[in-house]
């Protein structure tokens, strides 16, 4: 890997692992659909222009239906689920759950007789990664909200659907282009909605800068990076990353917010991980599949 790919790959596993903090300051103050509008206006007044100048759109209005579809499994009913759960749920345990995205993508994937769908070590890989889950969540679910964590379950099945869809519906199309439009579909849905649900107040400085920092580093600028990563590694290795922002969300966690995090959650978390990688591993040498990647955190 070369040293551009290596601060690209360093760059976009720090970036994907910060949404969940900043998510947490916000909805403390904002609600989610307003936290969502203000993310996908900024963003998508930023990637837009790029995609008007380096793109032809017609191509992804072509398309439309699945561009739709993807807008809403990997940005509109995710982010709100996320920004719910996370008023209840710490962005540690929120985080660490995310990781089980690859799983639900493996497991999309064995329904659906996709081509990168897996043999007996990526069904192993799917037990041990549902132990994982287990443990995360069984280590604090006394104090832990069941709508959260079912709205966190609701985004890692939006988050692995997304990439599907994007992998096998809308593949050959340029990435930021499909970003922009599905950003400015979303934003255009959220208008009514975040608006009515304005706050009364001035949120204060750390949640208007938390917003900012969503919208602009983990949206905009983390579609482009990720992007040139792709370029760079290749789509099977730039996915990696998949596997390290829940632990940089767990750290921030527990260092900016002092959360809680138990060694049963670590445990867990290794599960997950493991799991992960065993079940999104392809069934045979010749067959290389894509895991998913959370494009929105």
């Amino acid at each position: 890997m070369s040293r551009r790919a290596l601060i690209l790959f360093a760059l976009m596993s720090i970036i994907w692992g910060i949404p969940y903090l900043f998510i947490r300051i916000a909805v403390a103050e904002i609600t989610p659909a307003t936290l969502v509008l203000g993310r996908t206006v900024i963003a998508a007044a930023i990637l837009l222009p790029i995609a008007l100048v380096r793109t032809d759109l017609r191509q992804v209005f072509a398309r439309w239906r699945w561009v739709v579809a993807f807008a809403a499994v990997e940005i509109a009913i995710p982010w709100v689920a996320l920004g719910s759960a996370e008023q209840h749920i710490s962005s540690s345990l929120a985080g660490l759950l995310i990781a089980g995205v690859p799983l639900v993508g493996a497991a999309i994937a064995l329904l659906t007789g996709g081509a990168d769908r897996f043999g007996p070590a990526g069904m192993v890989g799917m037990l041990i990664g549902i132990a994982g889950v287990a443990l995360i969540v069984g280590a604090d679910f006394g104090t832990t909200d069941t709508t959260a964590l079912l709205q966190v379950g609701i985004v890692v099945v939006g988050y692995a659907l997304g990439p599907a869809i994007l992998a096998r519906k809308l593949g050959g199309l340029p990435t930021v282009a499909v970003m922009a439009v599905s950003l400015t579909l979303v934003a255009i849905v959220f208008l009514p909605i975040g608006a009515s649900q304005w706050p009364t107040t001035t949120p204060s400085v750390n949640v208007l800068i938390a917003v900012l920092v969503l919208a602009i580093v983990c949206t905009a600028a983390a579609f482009i990076l990720f992007g040139a990563l792709i370029d760079a590694v290749g789509p099977v290795r730039a996915t990696v990353i998949t596997y390290i922002n829940p632990a940089v969300a767990a750290v921030l966690g527990v260092l900016v917010l002092d959360e809680t995090f138990t060694v049963p959650m670590g445990i867990g978390f290794a599960l997950v991980i493991a799991g992960s990688i065993l079940a999104t591993r392809p069934a045979r040498t010749e067959v290389v599949g894509a895991g998913p990647t959370p494009a929105a955190a």
